[in-house]
């Protein structure tokens, strides 16, 4: 059976909306402990998801979705709340599934680079550096194209440099195209889109071209295949999320970046379409229906968890 590494989730935000203060069960979400064990699941990325619209305070509710991930491995034999190769390593040796904090919108680091210092002394591994609004580090995705050729901030891309030092994976999901670029001539170590598609196939602003699929691959990162409907399909509006689109957009990220550039980004519990893999337990389907349409074993190994633990190894 083929283990997994899952680069992105929003169940930590969901916990805390719903007054949760643990994720051991959590039946009315894709995820929780039981079912990441029935998955298979190697390490799960847990986002701490900041909505800036909507946020009195940033940093304070990034606490609270990290104090739902510390009370659920305290409460867990087999959850370990990980940040570095090593402790990767001994976890799956053992058993255990690794949980890797990171952060979906870096405007809790407020243009201060000692907040990215303590972020990673709290165990922080990856940070979205945006998400659907510009921060501290640059603009997001838009459909507007001058928007979407602006760059990382200045604080931004010294902030790129002081990630690769402080060991925390950069990641341009939700990113704008201009500060893509400006991180693929700024950063030193790879760097991932952890939850992306391509946009040769679906053309949202979210994807990414087949140069930026190349220029990944370069860098040694990876790109997490998205579960979201509007990310998979031609016609934005669909709303039904399928293996075969999950298969098309993997294997044209493959033709493009090579098989040591695709890995796993499901974003389950922030995506509300219709999901033929509608969990973390359902995740061996993905990975057999994958092999009856071609996809050899060696394949799947990396695609499922062996690229992003090189990712982890380089970064981390």
């Amino acid at each position: 059976m083929i283990s997994y590494i899952d680069m992105h989730c929003d169940t930590l935000a969901e916990a805390v909306e719903l007054g949760r203060d643990k994720i051991i069960h959590f039946n009315d979400r894709a995820i929780d402990v039981v079912r990441l064990e029935e998955g298979h699941c190697e390490a799960q990325f847990f986002a701490a998801y900041i909505d800036q619209d909507k946020s009195k305070d940033p940093y304070e509710d990034y606490m609270a979705m990290r104090q739902v991930l510390l009370n659920t491995v305290a409460h867990s034999r087999n959850l370990k709340f990980t940040n570095n190769y090593s402790e990767l390593s001994k976890n799956f040796a053992a058993g255990k599934i690794s949980a890797f904090l990171t952060i979906e919108n870096g405007c809790l680091v407020e243009g201060r680079m000692e907040r990215l210092k303590k972020l990673k002394k709290q165990g922080v591994s990856l940070i979205t550096l945006t998400w659907n609004q510009a921060n501290c580090f640059g603009f997001p995705h838009s459909s507007d194209s001058a928007e979407m050729a602006k760059g990382l901030t200045d604080f931004g891309k010294e902030a790129i440099e002081e990630m690769n030092g402080l060991g925390i994976i950069v990641d341009v999901s939700h990113l704008s195209d201009g500060g893509f670029w400006d991180v693929a001539n700024i950063s030193k170590k790879p760097f991932v889109a952890s939850h992306s598609n391509c946009r040769n196939i679906a053309p949202h602003t979210r994807n990414l071209t087949d140069e930026m699929i190349k220029a990944i691959a370069e860098k040694g990162g990876v790109i997490g295949l998205n579960f979201a409907a509007d990310f998979l399909n031609p016609d934005l509006s669909h709303e039904k999320s399928t293996v075969d689109k999950l298969f098309l957009h993997a294997k044209h990220i493959i033709e493009v970046g090579g098989i040591e550039s695709i890995g796993i980004g499901t974003d389950f519990d922030g995506i509300t379409c219709k999901l033929e893999i509608p969990s973390c337990d359902k995740m061996p389907l993905l990975f057999e229906e994958f092999e009856k349409r071609g996809m050899n074993h060696a394949s799947l190994e990396y695609l499922a968890y062996k690229n992003v633990e090189r990712v982890i190894k380089d970064c981390l």
